[in-house]
């Protein structure tokens, strides 16, 4: 059952974690579905989660056996704020120059376009790398 996301008084909030294998980035993006239903910023937010996840199972020990990444969201009336938080590892998240013929690179770029704003926090042993992500007003399109 998804929470009722359009009353300005309250932000709901929802988290799951995920073992960190690739299979869960599929979980993940349900459990975005599962909150968000069927607003029109579902696919977005979908997406979103989605290219952090796989950073955090790519690039921090959550890909590690036994690793886990977590998912937070937060909405308000106006505002998604979605979190993947991972167990660190040596390098922060950073946007990279991707060549043409590179398979990997992009989706940190992909992010920026599609949110608000995105930031992380943390360190090498733990980081949560956010996303804002608009909400239009229940009965409009995004």
């Amino acid at each position: 059952m998804s929470p009722t996301l359009n009353s300005p008084k309250e932000i709901h909030r929802w988290c799951r974690n995920f073992p960190g294998t690739r299979p869960q980035i599929r979980e993940a993006r349900q459990f975005v579905t599962d909150y968000l239903g069927d607003r029109p910023e579902t696919d977005i937010a979908q997406l979103v989660v989605s290219e952090l996840a796989t950073n955090a199972i790519r690039h921090t020990r959550s890909g590690l056996p036994g690793g886990r990444f977590g998912v937070t969201l937060h909405a308000g009336s106006t505002l998604l704020i979605l979190a993947v938080l991972d167990e660190g590892g040596p390098t922060a998240p950073h946007l990279r120059q991707a060549e043409n013929d590179d398979l990997s690179g992009r989706g940190l770029h992909l992010v920026e376009t599609l949110t608000t704003r995105w930031g992380v926090q943390g360190d090498e042993v733990g980081r949560t790398v956010w996303a804002l992500i608009p909400l239009a007003p229940a009965g409009q399109a995004a």
